[in-house]
C-alpha cells in the first residue's frame, strides 16, 4: 500500500464518520423505509471503522516497507532520512491515532456492554419484587410481563436472555385491548429482533471515535429507526389507528436506562408517519444497494493489497 491508499482511506473514514451520517439524518426517505436505512447506517458504521483501519495498516507499511517475502525491510526510524521528518511525523502520528481508536473500540464495547446489562439487571430485579400481577387477566398471567402499581401509562422492555416487557395499572386503565395489543407486539418487536445490540454498538462506535470527529446524529437515528421498525409490527397486527393511540397515551412516560419504550420524545414524528403510504422500493433497493457498495469497495481495496503480502510472506 502506498501513501495515497492511506490518504483515500484516511478521507474516508473521516467522511463517514461525521459528513454522510449528517447528511443522511437530515434525509426524510427513512422515514418511509426504516429497514433499508438501519442496513445502511450499519455499513456506514462498519465502512467507517474498517476505513480508519485500513488508513492505519497503510501508513504501517510505509514505515516498515516490506521486501518482495512479505517481511520489513527497515525501521520505523530509519526510514525518517527517506521520507523526511515532517512526512515521518504525519505518518507516526496517523498511526498512533489508528491504534487509540482501535483500543477506545475495544474498550467502549466491553464497557458499554458491561454497564448496559448491569443497569438492566437492576432494574430486572427492581419491577420482579414491585410486581402487581394480583388477578387473573390474561396479559397478567404472560410470564415475562411485569406489572407495575402507577397510575401513568407505562410501557417498555428490558431486552436480554431473562427480558421483560413492563406495563403499569395505569397503561392497563387507558389502553383498549387492540392498543394494549399494539403495545405489545412494539415491545416484543423490539425483544425478537434485538434492536438492543444494535443501539450497543452504535453506542460503542460513538463513544470510540474524538468528539471532533464523531457525529451525535448517527445513534440517534438508529434509536428512531428502530423504534419505526417496532412500530411497522405493530401495525401489521393491529393497524395505525390504536397504535397511534397507544403512543400518545404513553408519549410522556418516563423510560429507564437501557431500556426500549413505546413512548418517548419521537411520539410525535411516529404518529404522523403512521398516516404516510408504505416503504418506497425503488428507494429500498437503492438502499441496500449504496450499503453493499460503501462495504464491499473499502473492504476489498484494503483485502486484495495485504492478502498479497501475507501470501508472500509465508510462501518465503
Amino acid at each position: 500500500m502506498d501513501a495515497t491508499t492511506a490518504l483515500v482511506f484516511g478521507i474516508l473514514a473521516l467522511l463517514l464518520a461525521g459528513p454522510v451520517p449528517g447528511l443522511l439524518s437530515r434525509a426524510a426517505w427513512p422515514h418511509r423505509n426504516p429497514r433499508a436505512a438501519l442496513v445502511l447506517w450499519q455499513a456506514i458504521a462498519l465502512a467507517a471503522v474498517l476505513s480508519a483501519f485500513s488508513s492505519g495498516l497503510a501508513i504501517a507499511s510505509r514505515l516498515l516497507v516490506p521486501g518482495d517475502d512479505g517481511r520489513p525491510t527497515t525501521g520505523p526510524l530509519e526510514e525518517i532520512d527517506a521520507l523526511g521528518l515532517p512526512l515521518w511525523l504525519t505518518y507516526v502520528v496517523v498511526f498512533m491515532l489508528t491504534l487509540l481508536i482501535g483500543g477506545r473500540l475495544i474498550y467502549s464495547t466491553v464497557h458499554v456492554g458491561v454497564r448496559t446489562r448491569r443497569r438492566r439487571a437492576r432494574h430486572r430485579m427492581l419491577v420482579d419484587l414491585l410486581d402487581r400481577r394480583d388477578n387473573l387477566s390474561a396479559i397478567r398471567t404472560l410470564p415475562h410481563v411485569r406489572i407495575l402499581d402507577s397510575t401513568d401509562p407505562i410501557a417498555y422492555c428490558l431486552p436480554g436472555i431473562r427480558h421483560r416487557v413492563v406495563l403499569s395499572e395505569g397503561t392497563l386503565d387507558n389502553l383498549t385491548e387492540d392498543e394494549l395489543s399494539a403495545v405489545l407486539r412494539h415491545e416484543h418487536s423490539h425483544l425478537r429482533a434485538r434492536h438492543d445490540l444494535i443501539l450497543e454498538a452504535f453506542t460503542a462506535v460513538y463513544e470510540a471515535f474524538p468528539r471532533w470527529v464523531r457525529s451525535g446524529s448517527a445513534l440517534g437515528s438508529v434509536q428512531l429507526l428502530v423504534e419505526m421498525l417496532a412500530d411497522d409490527s405493530a401495525v401489521r397486527l393491529t393497524g395505525p389507528t390504536p397504535l397511534a393511540r397507544a403512543l400518545v397515551t404513553c408519549a410522556d412516560a418516563h423510560t429507564p436506562t437501557g431500556a426500549l419504550a413505546v413512548g418517548g420524545p419521537s411520539t410525535l414524528l411516529r404518529v404522523q408517519r403512521l398516516a404516510n403510504p408504505g416503504p418506497d422500493l425503488t428507494i429500498s433497493a437503492c438502499a441496500y444497494m449504496t450499503a453493499a457498495a460503501i462495504l464491499v469497495v473499502p473492504t476489498v481495496a484494503v483485502a486484495v493489497p495485504w492478502l498479497t503480502e501475507l501470501t508472500r510472506l509465508f510462501t518465503h
